[in-house]
């Protein structure tokens, strides 16, 4: 037990001017009534999410608090004297300007907002550089069960923001932020084209054609030869004497046979809208994959050591470091691992441990990528990674093996960047990387190149002379 003081203290902005005893938490560094013997009318924040090393003294006199949704946002101003004022602002450019004015000229401290979707972003672009914006997690600051209305949770998070409650999301600088979504839309883009290929390969299944049993790539040269000649309508034999490939061309039997019959004119269609579909895809792919090139360039080193680790290539790379943002947000690699949501649940009362499965919390994407990455990796003979994935799946399974290595990559990962470091394995041959072709610039070109690159594209350059005469 601790003795508080005759004098009192703060507890959630209310003073405690009596003597009064409470249990020390080890959550926050503060103290916090548990058990009290006198009735006094203080709001219970337990469902508030207190960041360790909280401080008590740690207090704002005047927050903001918003509940945004797709049309509108209600803000709510909260003063530490108890004063009040909440207004209804609609989420257009001209309206959010308003409130920003409003914002400033009532002299907040700071505006917290939830990570709705993507609604606060519009909120974060007008206020940034003007007004600090806390960021909450959702999950993090729930409010207690009962009465649910937009005006109780904007004044809510004000309550909790004003108390500095909240522990804030990472908001990553601009730069960052539009490499993410190109990464991000790449991989909608990729999960698009393989849903189209899926419909392919059930088309022919449907008429009785099995290509991908004699083929390990039906979208590879040969592949698409095979296909355009089906939808053509020409004879089989024609079709294989015409194979690019002469190790295919030399499994002509196998075609045969898994070739039997043609496609009807219904699947002749389809197939075809699906086949133009994934070429406007992968030319799309090329361009984004161009731009990521370009805004990932200023990381090169950081590419580069993130590529020597088994299992990673360009893509995952750049995914991963898009993700990630500022590796040195985080102070040890654990913390990172629970950022990305792949920790183990935790629940323990008494003398009572239970884990259970990762908490998944954070960015899908980095876990995808991670988890693409670690397959990789455990097929990678004589590395300690494949050693690692075997001695776990003896015990634990498949995927609790995967998702372990897919998180001991990650610390390693982490460990590399922060010693700007490359990934060295005594013993094991190292895999050969793809040259990236970094696009060229006109900023950063030399005349000579300038000259180089017109010449090659067949122009003849020739110096002419200006000197007097």
């Amino acid at each position: 037990m601790v003795d508080m003081g005759s004098e009192g203290c703060f507890i959630f902005g209310t003073m405690i001017l009596c003597l009064k005893l409470a249990h020390r938490t080890t959550r926050i560094n503060g103290c916090v009534l548990e058990r009290v013997w006198e009735n006094v009318p203080t709001r219970v924040l337990a469902t508030a999410h207190i960041r360790p090393g909280y401080n008590m003294t740690e207090q704002r006199n005047k927050v903001c608090g918003v509940d945004i949704h797709k049309k509108f946002l209600i803000a709510t101003i909260l003063s530490r004297d108890g004063t009040k004022m909440q207004k209804r602002f609609e989420t257009d450019v001209d309206d959010l300007l308003n409130f920003k004015d409003w914002v400033i000229k009532e002299n907040c401290d700071c505006v917290a907002i939830e990570s709705t979707g993507v609604y606060w972003y519009p909120v974060h672009a007008v206020l940034e550089n003007e007004v600090e914006l806390i960021l909450a997690n959702a999950h993090q600051i729930k409010h207690t069960p009962g009465r649910k209305t937009d005006a109780l949770d904007s004044e809510w998070i004000a309550e909790v923001a004003l108390n500095n409650l909240i522990d804030p999301s990472r908001i990553l600088p601009k730069e960052d932020r539009e490499l993410r979504r190109l990464t991000r839309t790449r991989e909608s883009l990729v999960k698009i084209r393989s849903q189209m290929k899926n419909q392919v390969h059930q088309g022919l299944e449907s008429s009785s054609i099995k290509l991908s049993s004699v083929l390990s790539d039906s979208f590879g040269k040969s592949g698409r030869h095979i296909l355009k000649g089906l939808i053509e309508g020409k004879s089989i034999d024609k079709i294989i004497n015409e194979i690019p490939s002469k190790r295919v061309r030399k499994n002509g039997d196998q075609i045969q046979i898994a070739i039997r019959t043609g496609l009807d004119q219904l699947q002749v269609f389809l197939i075809q809208s699906h086949l133009d579909t994934i070429d406007n895809i992968t030319q799309k792919l090329d361009e984004i994959d161009l731009e990521i090139k370009q805004r990932i360039s200023r990381r090169k080193d950081d590419l580069q050591i993130a590529m020597s680790v088994p299992g990673i290539g360009f893509t995952a790379a750049t995914t991963i470091l898009a993700e990630i943002g500022d590796y040195r947000d985080f102070s040890t690699p654990d913390k990172l691992a629970a950022w990305c949501g792949l920790v183990p649940r935790v629940h323990q009362s008494a003398d009572k441990l239970l884990t259970g499965s990762i908490t998944k919390q954070g960015s899908k994407h980095i876990r995808w990528i991670l988890v693409q990455v670690a397959q990789a990796a455990a097929k990678k003979k004589g590395s300690k990674l494949r050693k690692f994935f075997l001695r776990v799946k003896a015990r634990k399974g498949h995927n609790v093996a995967v998702v372990a290595l897919a998180r001991k990559i990650l610390c390693i990962l982490y460990h590399l960047l922060m010693n700007q470091e490359m990934y060295q394995e005594d013993g094991v041959k190292k895999s050969r990387q793809s040259k990236i072709s970094w696009p060229i610039t006109t900023d950063t070109m030399s005349v000579q190149t300038m000259i180089k690159i017109i010449a090659r594209a067949g122009y003849d350059v020739r110096k002419i002379d200006r000197g007097g005469g």
